[in-house]
């Protein structure tokens, strides 16, 4: 399988202008990895160094067991077998969408290019559009060619740099569900560097969040998304409700209520108090008469398929957010009760 594995990565470019810093990252063969994190956190660089455009300071990058780049090592990128899809897809304007595809091919590949530019134009769904030039497909066509070009050689790994900036909304989620159906299809190895969290859990197969230069959590989404590391992922990757808490036994005491932790009885670590994760999803509107819990609405931001309810609870410093599926039942200035469901988990008070 073509694992990539990626040890103590470091790149730096000036003195005080450290950009990636001792990062770890494994990427199980044939998975979509999405590489999540704010602006200038290191991860242009890192697909970058993994392309092999830039030389790293420091660190290993391996793939299916070879390595092209260490200590003295720099495979040059025409012979690390990885195929790019950049932003907007850059594709060559004077060449037919076929003779995009067929650029990488080389060698023996190049005597069967026909049927290999059919094939991969079949597979992202532009089946007959080898003849028409670049300017005649839509972004979201575009971007497709671009993955056929990367799919045609066969590479190892493929890296995709934001490929769906450019698109509207309207298009951006099917032509992120036919990139992965395509990946999917030849098995690749697929590394996607995003800032958008929705799209890094809705099509990745694992999830590694960038904070300065290190992975701060890799996981799956669900597990990412349920279990985070620490408050900070918490926030990048969602909206959060920390409030204070104290665990006893298998749950823990806060101001919302007694709620479970995640994981079964004891805190990690023996950790006592702390902050208390929780999601907003996992609060209730109930009725205020017969509740536990009681605050005030303090605002109501209504999207359709649901809405985000803020409540100024009594007892909480910072008003709670929670999201309401359906039908809004209440309005600013009104009282609501609070219910909290599942689990949580508990953090340090400074994390």
């Amino acid at each position: 399988m073509t694992d990539l594995q990626i040890v103590g990565l470091a790149k730096a470019y000036g003195p005080g202008a450290t950009v990636i810093d001792d990062l770890d990252l494994t990427v199980p063969g044939g998975s979509l990895a999405a590489v999540l994190g704010p602006s200038g956190c290191g991860k242009t660089t890192l697909l970058r160094i993994v392309a092999g455009f830039l030389h790293a300071d420091a660190g290993t990058v391996t793939l299916g067991g070879r390595v092209l780049g260490a200590p003295g090592v720099h495979l040059p990128p025409e012979r690390r077998r990885i195929g790019i899809v950049p932003q907007e897809g850059a594709l060559f304007p004077h060449l037919s969408v076929a003779r995009n595809v067929a650029f990488g091919l080389t060698g023996p590949e190049r005597a069967g290019r026909g049927r290999r530019v059919d094939e991969m134009l079949g597979l992202v769904g532009l089946d007959g559009y080898g003849e028409r030039m670049p300017h005649e497909l839509s972004g979201g066509q575009q971007q497709r060619v671009a993955l056929a070009r990367a799919l045609a050689p066969a590479p190892d790994l493929v890296l995709l740099d934001e490929p769906f900036n450019a698109l509207d909304s309207a298009l951006r989620a099917g032509v992120r569900a036919d990139v992965r159906a395509a990946l999917r299809a030849t098995g690749a190895t697929a590394v996607l560097v995003t800032h958008d969290q929705q799209e890094a859990l809705s099509t990745a197969d694992l999830v590694a969040v960038v904070r300065d230069g290190r992975v701060a959590q890799c996981a799956a989404p669900q597990e990412l998304y349920q279990r985070p590391a620490d408050p900070w992922v918490a926030a990048f990757v969602g909206d959060a409700v920390l409030v204070g808490g104290a665990a006893e036994g298998g749950s823990v005491n806060t101001p919302l209520g007694r709620v479970a932790l995640a994981g079964g009885p004891g805190a990690p670590g023996g950790l006592r108090e702390g902050r208390v994760l929780l999601r907003p999803e996992q609060l209730r509107l109930t009725d205020p008469a017969a509740a536990d819990v009681r605050g005030t609405v303090t605002d109501v931001h209504f999207y359709g398929h649901d809405a985000m309810v803020t409540v100024a609870v009594d007892g909480v410093d910072a008003p709670v957010g929670i999201r309401v599926p359906g039908p809004v039942p209440v309005r600013p200035g009104g009282r609501t009760g609070i219910r909290v469901t599942g689990e949580a988990t508990l953090h340090p008070a400074a994390g």
